[in-house]
């Protein structure tokens, strides 16, 4: 297939925040966006990720601050992806002083959970990546509705909580350790996983049709702000096992 016609074709994906940027795609001048260079900036994150873990591990009391400036970049990059280069790494170390803080309160009531987390976080990265790749699992059109329609009820689920909190009410099964809670928790955990193939294909198909470099930062971003919605809903699931 012609590099025009993967174009028209990406252009008609059903992933809009490749369609977002495909105009300004046809006309790129440069440097485009490679699979490897997505991979080696998506280890750049990684690794700031883990360092502002070491940091948040020692110093719990920026568990807020960091969570509210790391969700405040995600926004902006989101809405900016051209500052990408500078937001992505800014995010990962951020993000990373918020899960250390958090891994650090849960660790401190079940010993050993921060390792199981991140195990089975990379874990399910692996095995997904592999699915992917060998074709077993593909993002068709039906799965990609299927996948943003779960996570956007899930994230109006959460927000309604939130509001609740506000009023000292709660949505109970949210947080409990019941039957019903953990099967709440491993539905999120699977939906948080299924996000990985899109952003697999995102990283793909951006690679493939030549989006701008900066689209490197990008895709690992999004990959990046996944596993961190999946490491800690792992993290959730297990604390509902181990108190009960």
């Amino acid at each position: 297939m012609s590099k025009h016609s993967a174009l028209n074709n990406f252009g008609r994906s059903g992933n809009p925040a490749f369609q977002k940027h495909f105009n300004d795609n046809q006309n790129v001048v440069g440097e485009a966006m490679t699979l490897d260079g997505t991979v080696n900036k998506t280890g750049i994150l990684l690794a700031l990720c883990f360092g502002g873990a070491y940091l948040g591990w020692n110093a719990q009391a920026l568990i807020m601050p960091a969570i509210l400036i790391g969700f405040g970049i995600a926004l902006f990059t989101i809405f900016r992806p051209k500052n990408s280069p500078y937001t992505a790494p800014a995010y990962a170390a951020i993000e990373g002083v918020a899960l250390g803080a958090i891994t650090a309160v849960f660790e401190s009531m079940y010993p050993g959970i921060g390792i199981q987390a991140i195990g089975l976080t990379f874990g399910i990265l692996a095995t997904l990546l592999f699915c992917y790749k060998s074709g077993i699992v593909k993002p068709t059109e039906n799965f990609r509705l299927m996948v943003v329609s779960a996570t956007g009820g899930i994230f109006i689920l959460y927000l309604v909580n939130i509001i609740m909190s506000f009023f000292g009410n709660s949505i109970g099964f949210i947080h409990s350790n019941g039957i019903g809670g953990i099967a709440f928790s491993l539905f999120v955990v699977g939906i948080a996983s299924l996000n990985l193939v899109l952003d697999f294909d995102f990283i793909e198909e951006g690679s493939e049709v030549g989006l701008p470099k900066y689209m490197e930062w990008y895709g690992a971003f999004s990959l990046m702000v996944t596993l961190v919605w999946l490491y800690l809903e792992i993290l959730r699931l297990l604390a509902k096992l181990r108190s009960r």
